[in-house]
């Protein structure tokens, strides 16, 4: 563990349960002793299983955010979480690599939230594309990979697709075949992490946990493989801590 914290950053909305967005990331960088700032991409009124309402952030504000945070601090990770469009998540892009180029992007691709509130359509597969060849990583679950790029057969295939562009890790909550087991899609070489506890409890925010705790750990000086395993972990031990939607942090 480095003397000093190393900075991460989440680009997220506010969950006022703390189950999801900006509030669960912090609570992850800091169980991963990291220092966590953040930028809020949207307001939203929600408990853990009903989403009422959204107000999205304004980009001009958002970047006006960022740019200060980026020529104050340096971010070892950012972690991007829901953004209205593609235009809107492009410029934060463009914002980070020009102010801090080698800073590791991972985009948590939410598209729909836990309770079914759509946040971002996938309309441009060639803007897609070319933000895609800025990040580092990208989480999607089964259920988002499969709107991704819809001329692959399935989300196995998509993600090895897609991984020419960056990393994949295609999260296996959703998988039909392979309950709980993630797999890493790099540009040569596939890694696969199978569940490590077989009893586990659904949570509200699991998928923002797993992209927090691997830019943590990316941050820490971990590669993505090693990064990916312990993400893993950390994010079953929030689905074992109780049987509500609403999971518990640990140190």
């Amino acid at each position: 563990m480095p003397a000093n914290r190393p900075f991460v950053l989440t680009i997220a909305g506010l969950d006022p349960t703390a189950g999801a967005g900006i509030l669960s990331d912090i609570k992850t960088f800091e169980n991963h002793r990291t220092q966590g700032f953040a930028v809020n991409t949207a307001n939203t009124i929600q408990t853990e299983n009903v989403f009422y309402e959204l107000q999205w952030s304004d980009i001009d504000f958002v970047l006006q955010s960022l740019q200060i945070l980026l020529e104050n601090y340096e971010f070892k990770a950012v972690k991007i979480g829901i953004v209205p469009s593609l235009d809107y998540l492009s410029k934060i892009v463009a914002m980070i690599r020009k102010h801090a180029p080698l800073t590791v992007i991972i985009w948590d691709t939410v598209l729909k939230s836990s309770t079914a509130f759509s946040f971002l359509t996938i309309e441009n597969q060639t803007a897609l594309l070319s933000i895609l060849k800025q990040l580092d990583v990208i989480t999607p679950n089964y259920d988002e990979m499969q709107k991704m790029q819809p001329f692959e057969s399935n989300p196995e295939a998509t993600a090895k697709a897609l991984s020419k562009y960056c990393s994949v890790v295609l999260k296996g909550g959703h998988n039909p075949n392979e309950k709980g087991t993630d797999y890493l899609y790099m540009e040569n070489s596939t890694f696969e992490f199978p569940p490590e506890n077989s009893l586990v409890y659904p949570k509200h925010g699991s998928g923002c946990v797993f992209s927090a705790a691997l830019a943590a750990n990316i941050a820490l000086g971990l590669d993505i493989k090693t990064a990916c395993r312990k993400a893993k972990g950390y994010t079953e031990k929030y689905l074992i801590s109780n049987k509500t939607l609403i999971g518990y942090h640990y140190v």
